[in-house]
C-alpha cells in the first residue's frame, strides 16, 4: 500500500460514480436517483452516531469557534439555507473553524464546517452562503458516503477520525498522517476527493437553493473566480479548499451561466454577517494595531452602516488589547445610539467582565437576558459571569435552564464543572469534566476524569451506576480505537 502526497491526501481505491442530468436553467432540478447504496449501509442512527464522532474528533485536531455569538450565527445562515434545499428533513449543525486556511467542509451526520479565514475572505454574505450551499449540496447528494463506502470495515471511532484528517487537509499534517497508518494497519485505504460531475452536482444545486434562500446567486461564480485569480499567489500553498474543490474554468463558466439566467437584484448584507465577519478579523489578527488602523480607516468610508462596524471593530481590537477604558468609550456610544442591537450591549458587558468589574457585569448582563429572552449566546455569557463571580448556585439555575442543544455544547460540560466544584461536589466535577473532554475528543482524559470521580467518597448508588456506565462507554470506545491502529 502507497502513501501519496500530503496535497492529495490518501490514495484512492473506491471511485465516485459520476452522476449527470438535465436542467434547464432557472427551472426547479430533477434530481438523479442516486441509487445510493449508502441509505443500507449506513442507518440514520449509525450516521448520527458517526457525525457525533467526526465532531468530537475534530476538537481533538483543530480550534472549533467557541464564541456563542459567531456560532448563532453559522447556525442562522446554515439552517436558512437548509430550509430551502433539496432535502429540508436531514440534521445539520454548522461551525467555524478558527483557521486562516480557506476551506469548507462537510462532513458525516450533516456537520458542515467553514473556517475562519474563509469568511474573512468573503466580501459579500452572499458569497458565503454560496459555498455553505455548495456543501450542504454534498450532504444532500450524499457524496461523501458513496466515496467513503469502502471504508464500512472501520471502527466509527477510527472512521470519523480519518474523515476528520481529510477533509481538513493540511491544517493538521501529523494527524491526518496518524489517520492514514492508522487505516494501512487496518488493510483499507480510503479517501473522500469529489469528482467533477460531484462539483458540478453541488455547484448547481447550491446555486438553486442560494436563490431560494434569497441570496445573490452571482455570488458563487464571483467568489470562484476571484478564489481562482488569488491562487497564483499561492504557489504551493494552494488554499485546501481548492484542492477538495478544484475551481476549473468550466465550472465558473457553468455557475455564471446559471447565475445570469436569474433576474436581477440588488442583495444587502446583513448586520450579522458584518459584526461576525470584523469579530473574526479581530480574533484570527496577529497585529492588532494594524487590525485597528485598518478599521480607523473604515470610519469615513461606506454606508452608516459600514462605519458603525468599524467603530465595533475597534471596540474590539481595544477589548483584546485589554484597553478597557477605550472599549468602554466605544461601547457605551455604540449603546446609545442603537439600544436594540445585541452584539454591542453583549460587547460593553463583556468589556466588564475582562476587567474583573463582575458586579457591573452580572448588571450589565442580567439586564440582557431580559431584554434579549431567546438569546442562548447572552445566556451563556451571564452563566460565565455567574461562576467567575462565585455566583455557583445562581449558575447551577441557569445552567439547568439552557436549551436542549446549548446543554450539549462543551462550554455547558465545562461550566457545570466548574460549579460543582465550587459547591465542593467533587463526583459531579469530575463526571461533567469527563463529559467535557469526551466532547473535545480526548477520550482518554474522559476516563480518567471518570475513575477520579468514581474515587469520591459518600456517592449515592444512582451516581455509583451513572459513573460506572460512563467509565465503560469511554473506556470501550477507547479500545476500539486502538483496535484499527
Amino acid at each position: 500500500m502507497k502513501l501519496v502526497s500530503r496535497h492529495t491526501l490518501l490514495a484512492l481505491i473506491l471511485a465516485l460514480f459520476p452522476v449527470t442530468y438535465k436542467a434547464e436553467p432557472n427551472t426547479k432540478i430533477e434530481l438523479p436517483d442516486m441509487g445510493d447504496s449508502s441509505g443500507t449501509i449506513i442507518s440514520p442512527a449509525e450516521e448520527k452516531e458517526l457525525g457525533e464522532a467526526f465532531f468530537r474528533s475534530l476538537h481533538s485536531q483543530v480550534t472549533i469557534n467557541q464564541d456563542a455569538e459567531i456560532q448563532e450565527y453559522i447556525q442562522s445562515i446554515g439552517q436558512t439555507l437548509v430550509a430551502n434545499c433539496d432535502n429540508p428533513s436531514l440534521p445539520f449543525h454548522f461551525f467555524v473553524v478558527m483557521e486562516n486556511d480557506i476551506n469548507a467542509f462537510a462532513g458525516p451526520g450533516g456537520y458542515v464546517g467553514v473556517n475562519s479565514g474563509l469568511i474573512v475572505l468573503t466580501e459579500a454574505e452572499s458569497e458565503l452562503a454560496s459555498v455553505m450551499a455548495h456543501e450542504i449540496a454534498h450532504v444532500t447528494q450524499r457524496h461523501l458516503y458513496r466515496a467513503a463506502e469502502a471504508a464500512g470495515r472501520l471502527s466509527v471511532p477510527t472512521m470519523a477520525a480519518t474523515l476528520a484528517a481529510i477533509l481538513i487537509g493540511t491544517q493538521a499534517p501529523a494527524l491526518g498522517q496518524a489517520a492514514i497508518m492508522a487505516i494501512m494497519g487496518s488493510s483499507v485505504q480510503f479517501q473522500i476527493d469529489f469528482t467533477r460531475e460531484n462539483e458540478m452536482e453541488a455547484d448547481r444545486v447550491g446555486m438553486q437553493t442560494l436563490h431560494e434562500s434569497r441570496f445573490d446567486p452571482r455570488s458563487m461564480p464571483t467568489f470562484f473566480e476571484r478564489l481562482q485569480q488569488s491562487s497564483r499567489y499561492y504557489g504551493r500553498d494552494v488554499p485546501e479548499f481548492l484542492r477538495t474543490h478544484p475551481v476549473t474554468a468550466s465550472r465558473i463558466s457553468d455557475t455564471r451561466g446559471r447565475a445570469e439566467t436569474y433576474p436581477y437584484k440588488q442583495y444587502s448584507d446583513t448586520l450579522g454577517y458584518q459584526l461576525t465577519r470584523a469579530k473574526l478579523q479581530v480574533l484570527g489578527s496577529k497585529d492588532d494595531a494594524g487590525r485597528g488602523r485598518v478599521f480607523k480607516s473604515r470610519l469615513s468610508q461606506g454606508t452608516t452602516e459600514q462605519r458603525t462596524v468599524a467603530r465595533y471593530g475597534m471596540g474590539l481590537v481595544a477589548l483584546k488589547a485589554q484597553q478597557y477604558n477605550e472599549a468602554e468609550s466605544i461601547f457605551q456610544d455604540l449603546v446609545k445610539q442603537y439600544p436594540g442591537q445585541s452584539q454591542y450591549a453583549t460587547a460593553l458587558a463583556r468589556t466588564a467582565l475582562e476587567s474583573k468589574n463582575y458586579r457591573l457585569a452580572l448588571a450589565r448582563y442580567q439586564k440582557l437576558t431580559e431584554q434579549f429572552p431567546s438569546k442562548e449566546a447572552i445566556k451563556l455569557e451571564y452563566i460565565t459571569t455567574l461562576v467567575r463571580s462565585g455566583e455557583a448556585q445562581l449558575a447551577k439555575k441557569n445552567l439547568a435552564a439552557l436549551s436542549y442543544k446549548s446543554q450539549k455544547l462543551p462550554v455547558y460540560y465545562e461550566l457545570l464543572a466548574q460549579v460543582y466544584s465550587d459547591l465542593r461536589e467533587p463526583a459531579e466535577s469530575h463526571r461533567y469534566l469527563a463529559e467535557y473532554y469526551y466532547a473535545m475528543g480526548q477520550v482518554q482524559d474522559a476516563v480518567f476524569q471518570i475513575r477520579l470521580a468514581q474515587q469520591s467518597k459518600k456517592l449515592n448508588p444512582q451516581l455509583v451506576a451513572i459513573l460506572r456506565e460512563r467509565h465503560d462507554f469511554f473506556l470501550n470506545e477507547q479500545i476500539e480505537a486502538r483496535r484499527n491502529q
